[in-house]
């Protein structure tokens, strides 16, 4: 019987195949690790900005902003498994993975008690997730089915919690529903 030699790579048929295709995988890695990085990093810093939403103003924004929370952990869920099937890992050192994410951290603004300052941090960060996500799709449509539609998910929930904020901040309409559950991710959950 033949016996595996450990530090032996593996032929990775499955990275073979998007690499032949015009992937460039090692790019695609980084891109995923800063783009789970973001979403977790998102994930942490709205849970200071929902608790900071106060007043009557603030209670009615919470359930907006917790939906955002929680789909955006579910983002980093979704991703986090491909990122390691690729051959990719996430950094041991939380601070040097949140140093190297692709979006800003999402900080509390100065003037926190305006509801419409939270608003417009929380915009931001969906904006530069659009952006990030936007770019795999770019990276791996037609050559990487799996991450493109995985990605392709995300993307969408991100437009989604754009928009909500928009509407929050704009007046303008949008298509927010209430979720049958906070953090639904009736995309990113399938």
């Amino acid at each position: 019987m033949a016996t595996i030699n450990a530090r032996e790579e593996p032929k990775i048929a499955g990275i073979e195949v998007i690499r032949k295709a015009g992937v460039n995988v090692e790019k695609l890695i980084d891109k995923l690790v800063r783009g789970v990085g973001s979403e977790l990093m998102t994930y942490y810093y709205y849970t200071i900005l929902r608790m900071h939403l106060t007043g009557l103003e603030g209670e009615g924004l919470k359930e907006i902003a917790e939906d955002a929370r929680l789909e955006d952990r579910m983002h980093f869920e979704l991703m986090t498994p491909r990122l390691y099937e690729l051959g990719g890992r996430l950094p041991s050192d939380i601070r040097k993975f949140a140093d190297n994410a692709s979006c800003p951290d999402a900080f509390l603004p100065d003037d926190w008690e305006d509801p419409k300052a939270i608003l417009k941090v929380l915009l931001e960060a969906e904006q530069c997730a659009i952006r990030t996500w936007a770019e795999v799709c770019d990276m791996t449509i037609g050559k990487d089915p799996r991450t493109y539609d995985l990605a392709q998910r995300i993307l969408t929930e991100e437009v989604e919690h754009e928009a909500w904020f928009l509407e929050l901040l704009y007046g303008r309409p949008s298509g927010h529903f209430r979720r049958r559950f906070p953090g639904e991710g009736p995309r990113s959950s399938q």
